[in-house]
């Protein structure tokens, strides 16, 4: 696991003693404006979790899309944009996990025959695994 200081260290921390004392809060005092502002805390956190997980993964698919077009232009010396119209983003993702030497044949092939993501992950001879995706 990565940690991202202001997030784990300064997010995370502040928004559960503030959890904390507005539970106490309510606990000594049962008026529903507490309540409300504990709701309205989880809610922030949860929200805030659920965003830093978005990004991540938009920005690791922003990657996978620039992997591959290099991959491609180092094979071919020619642009891989005209096929990121054609392919869905799952089926660049599972062509990412082709050795160099199959991966212009199982592009063509993904095209000519419209395979799926799991289809092309599945006629990959030399599997190269992707350690590096969170």
């Amino acid at each position: 696991m990565r940690w991202y200081i202001p997030h784990h260290f300064v997010f995370y921390p502040v928004s559960t003693i503030c959890v904390v004392l507005t539970v106490y809060y309510f606990s000594q005092d049962p008026d529903m404006i507490w309540a409300g502002i504990l709701a309205n805390l989880l809610l922030l956190i949860f929200i805030a979790y659920i965003m830093r997980q978005h990004y991540a993964l938009v920005n690791q698919n922003r990657i996978v899309r620039l992997e591959m077009r290099f991959r491609y232009y180092v094979l071919t010396q020619k642009n891989f944009e005209s096929y990121e119209k054609i392919l869905s983003f799952g089926q660049i993702a599972a062509l990412r996990f082709a050795s160099d030497e199959e991966l212009l044949g199982l592009l063509e092939k993904a095209i000519n025959d419209k395979l799926s993501a799991d289809e092309i992950k599945k006629a990959i001879k030399v599997w190269v695994p992707d350690n590096m995706r969170v």
